[in-house]
């Protein structure tokens, strides 16, 4: 067995296909967000500014949150020391998981290293709780909740995306005795669109299912302290699971889910993803809890955030750019071809010192490929200004119009 060529071979074809990934090397200049320095392949420097980071708002660098984090390390050091059951439960953990569940207004909460392990985890654990149970996802959920749902063994159905009909027709196809949970997104990432929350409420209500709520992208965000779409819409107490992310709106790194006292209890005890990893450094922990305090009152981070992005998508629709606009915060302006996407992404940084990655499949679908932007409350006039005109005169340039993307 040659595995090497094994290997040259799976990465040939992503080559092939235009949808090798590479990573360019830059360093974050604390204070100065979204600009940053690119170390070049041949060891040169370059100043950029960051369009496609998740630090939403900022909170990277935020006084606040680096106080807390500084305080947290000269009182405790670097790491945990070990998992939540063995010695890696610190007083940070504690305050982190009841500003959490104050957050979303439920009896408890539960951190985890990453949003990905706290869906995996969790969404794979819920069938040694309920014996039989089925789960309903909507088809674009993320493949965090992908894989738990995989991984859970038991049985599942996969609705077509946000279609209420087709939900109801799987939830009324099965036994009404069998144990139920509907798993959804409240802002999926990449075309920006939201669930229809409320209807897919009744309709758990209706078939006695569990409510599973994704607020990745969501958290800190919206509503009138960040608790998402669920606290914008009035709808927290309709969901069971909320799942949340410490790594992007509030800046820091870690994932959690919040709900029941019961259910965080009992994913506690059972989900080995949480058992058997170690908790996240304290340091981390202090400067999340700080972040997530801070906007639970910081309204004018949130105005600000939505006025940016409404600002963009305006302005890039205004030289003729292929844009979703759902209403969200999320600005993707659809290229369809990796390749092109590539080489866009390519020109806007070597040519303009601008950072976006394409995303290509199977991020989403193929034929859909396109730039992601993230504008924040840091993205000032000259930075939007500056992406503008490069993306009008690429645009032109490599000749990406509509009709191109539907050859």
């Amino acid at each position: 067995m040659d595995y090497n060529a094994r290997l040259d071979k799976a990465i040939g074809r992503l080559h092939d296909e235009g949808r090798y990934r590479t990573f360019i090397d830059i360093e974050r200049s604390n204070g100065h967000y979204p600009h940053a320095t690119w170390t070049r392949p041949d060891g040169s420097e370059q100043r950029i500014t960051v369009w496609c980071g998740n630090d939403y708002l900022g909170m990277g660098q935020h006084p606040v949150v680096l106080k807390a984090m500084h305080d947290a390390l000269e009182a405790t050091g670097a790491g945990s020391g070990g998992t939540r059951n063995i010695s890696g439960t610190t007083i940070y953990h504690k305050m982190l998981e009841a500003e959490l569940a104050d957050l979303h207004k439920k009896e408890a909460a539960l951190l985890f290293t990453s949003a990905y392990i706290a869906n995996d985890a969790t969404l794979s654990t819920l069938s040694k709780l309920f014996p039989g149970l089925i789960i309903y996802s909507d088809e674009l959920n993320h493949a965090s909740m992908i894989e738990g749902i995989r991984r859970n063994g038991g049985e599942k159905r996969i609705f077509k995306h946000n279609d209420l009909d087709h939900l109801r027709e799987m939830l009324k196809a099965d036994d009404p005795d069998t144990p139920k949970l509907i798993a959804f997104e409240s802002v999926y990432s990449m075309d920006g669109d939201f669930a229809p929350m409320a209807q897919i409420c009744d309709l758990a209500d209706e078939f006695g299912a569990l409510t599973y709520l994704d607020e990745v992208h969501a958290v800190g965000m919206y509503g009138p302290r960040g608790g998402g779409v669920a606290e914008r819409d009035g709808l927290m107490n309709r969901i069971d699971i909320i799942n949340g992310t410490l790594a992007k709106a509030f800046g820091v790194m870690g994932g959690y889910i919040a709900a029941s006292a019961k259910m965080c209890d009992a994913i506690r005890s059972y989900a080995p993803g949480f058992i058997f990893t170690t908790s996240l450094p304290p340091t981390v922990a202090a400067g999340a809890a700080a972040s997530v305090a801070h906007l639970k009152t910081d309204q004018s981070l949130r105005d600000q955030h939505h006025e940016r992005a409404q600002v963009l998508k305006t302005r890039l629709q205004a030289v003729g750019l292929p844009l979703i606009d759902h209403g969200s915060h999320i600005v993707p302006v659809i290229v369809g071809n990796p390749v092109h996407t590539k080489i866009l992404s390519d020109m806007l940084l070597e040519r303009y010192s601008i950072y976006v990655q394409p995303i290509n499949f199977p991020t989403v679908p193929r034929g859909t490929e396109r730039l992601r932007f993230t504008p924040s409350p840091v993205h000032g006039r000259f930075e939007m200004d500056a992406l503008v005109r490069a993306m009008d005169a690429l645009w032109s340039h490599c000749a990406l119009n509509r009709a191109d993307m539907s050859a």
